[in-house]
């Protein structure tokens, strides 16, 4: 019994030594620019992102997509709720509006 207490007496011990470890290993925000702010590039990576090899290179017609279809899903949605407030039925379909 007293060899079954100390193999996880030790196992938990070293549980407590591996995890320790790992969180003396993390970043010590020596170089922090404000409190909580301790991002550092890696090494090599540019100051000004445009117009290196870490620019994304978005297009615009792209970016504009998402902003495009909620403006129409807002239209739409004003669409139905004028709808329910003349009729007073939901018309979920806009093309059986017709107004």
């Amino acid at each position: 019994m007293s060899k079954i207490s100390t193999i996880v007496a030790s196992a938990g011990a070293a549980l407590v030594i591996v995890f320790s470890a790992g969180a003396a290993g993390a970043y010590d925000g020596t170089k922090c620019k404000a409190a909580g702010n301790c991002w550092e590039p890696k090494p090599g990576y540019p100051e000004k992102v445009a117009g290196s090899k870490y620019d994304p290179k978005h297009d615009p017609k792209e970016l504009n997509k998402q902003s495009e279809s909620m403006k129409a899903a807002e239209a739409r949605n004003a669409l139905r709720a004028a709808h329910f407030k003349k009729t007073g039925k939901w018309v979920y379909d806009v093309k059986k509006i017709g107004g």
